[in-house]
């Protein structure tokens, strides 16, 4: 049993439909596993989704949880994914998601549908006291969509981006720029890769 949703099938292709984005649980499995694939939500979107969780009452750090990658963090990583790069992502996505959850609870800024950071390939000059730096960039994605097929991004206050981009070159040591991305989907998709 998998949690594919409408979006994974509609973006992944075939059938007439460009793919928009490979998705891991279509199209990745073997034709022989011998196993039956059961897939109770595939024709539901994700707000539909949810309110299936309302309706049996699941707590609402259930129904109500940003989504969150199947392939998990690798796919906020542009280009080679390796444990180093991981770990920072890991580490950044922790300070953007307790920032804007702190700022959305204080009633600073509206409560993204998903929100996250995601590491670029490429490393890029600066400085930290006096000297030069060849640092990664951070790039800090928030974005409002009911049902993840369209998207567009939030409106975070400068003050929180702020907060974010100090505490991502101050806290991750290989970081040292951080960018917001103000990309809707379309063109762009949510997530980085």
């Amino acid at each position: 049993m998998q949690g594919t949703i409408g979006p994974d099938w509609i973006e992944s292709g075939g059938a007439g439909r460009d793919t928009i984005k490979s998705h891991h649980n279509v199209g990745g499995l073997p034709e022989k596993m011998g196993l039956k694939l059961v897939e109770p939500l595939r024709d539901l979107y994700k707000h539909e989704v949810r309110a299936v969780a309302r309706e049996l009452e699941l707590p609402r750090e259930f129904s109500e949880r940003q989504p969150f990658p199947g392939p998990g963090l690798g796919v906020r990583i542009v280009g080679e994914v390796t444990a180093e790069k991981a770990e920072i992502v890991k580490k950044a996505c922790q300070i953007v998601e307790e920032e804007i959850e702190k700022a959305a609870g204080e009633k600073k800024m509206e409560m993204p549908w998903q929100y996250f950071a995601a590491l670029l390939n490429d490393k890029t000059v600066g400085v930290k006291g006096d000297e030069r730096t060849h640092l990664y960039t951070v790039i800090v994605r928030a974005v409002r969509s009911l049902d993840g097929m369209t998207a567009n991004f939030s409106d975070i206050p400068n003050p929180v981006l702020q907060k974010i981009s100090t505490r991502i070159t101050n806290e991750v040591r290989e970081v040292g720029r951080v960018v917001y991305d103000i990309t809707n989907k379309p063109p762009g998709t949510i997530e980085m890769e």
